[in-house]
C-alpha cells in the first residue's frame, strides 16, 4: 500500500476540490452572454483544467493516490466538462448532439471501470483517453471565449479541437470497450 493512500488531505485532493469549486464560476459566467462573461468563463475553465493537470502530474510523480482522490479527480473532470457543454448548449455555441455522444460515452466508461472495480480489475486510462481531455479542455476555452480577439474567431477553433475531441472520445471510447470486453471475460 502507498504510503499516502491513507491520507485524503494532499495537493492533488485540494486541486480536484478547487476545480468542483470553479465549475459554478464558469457556469455563472456563462449565464451572460457578453464578452465579459465568456472571457471570465475561458478563464476560469482553463484555470480549472490546469489544476486536472497538476493534480495528476504531482499524484504520479510524488505517489500521492488516495481512495478520495481516485474517486474525486475524474468526478472533478466529467462534471467541469459536461456542465460546460450543456451551457454552451444554451447559448447555441455547440451542437446539443455532439454532447449527449461524449457524455454518453464518459457514462458508459464510468459504469464499465465500476464494473471492473468490483471484478478486483483496474483498467488505466489510456494516452487516447489523456489526448481526448486536452482536446476537450482547448475546445471548451475557445468556445467558451466564443468572441473574436486578435483577428481570431475562438469560434470556428473551438468548433475545430470539438470535432477532433468527438473522434478521440468515440476512439478512445470503442477501445476502452474492446479493452474490458477482454478484462472482464
Amino acid at each position: 500500500m502507498n504510503r499516502n493512500q491513507g491520507q485524503t488531505n494532499n495537493l492533488p485532493n485540494t486541486l480536484s476540490v478547487i476545480r468542483l469549486v470553479l465549475i459554478p464560476a464558469v457556469a455563472i459566467c456563462l449565464r451572460f452572454n457578453e464578452e465579459l462573461g465568456s472571457l471570465l468563463a475561458a478563464l476560469f475553465f482553463g484555470l480549472a483544467a490546469l489544476t486536472d493537470l497538476l493534480d495528476g502530474f504531482y499524484a504520479r510523480r510524488y505517489k500521492v493516490v488516495t481512495p478520495l482522490g481516485k474517486f474525486l479527480d475524474p468526478l472533478a473532470d466529467k462534471l467541469l466538462v459536461s456542465v460546460t457543454m450543456i451551457m454552451l448548449i444554451t447559448l447555441n455555441r455547440i451542437p446539443a448532439w455532439i454532447v449527449i455522444l461524449i457524455i454518453v460515452r464518459e457514462m458508459a466508461v464510468t459504469g464499465l471501470r465500476g464494473i471492473a472495480i468490483v471484478e478486483g480489475k483496474v483498467v488505466e486510462a489510456s494516452s487516447l483517453g489523456k489526448h481526448k481531455t486536452i482536446f476537450q479542455f482547448v475546445a471548451l476555452i475557445c468556445l467558451c471565449l466564443h468572441y473574436q480577439y486578435l483577428k481570431v474567431n475562438f469560434h470556428v477553433v473551438g468548433m475545430a479541437f470539438l470535432y477532433v475531441a468527438l473522434v478521440l472520445t468515440m476512439w478512445s471510447g470503442w477501445l476502452y470497450f474492446r479493452t474490458m470486453k477482454r478484462v472482464l471475460l
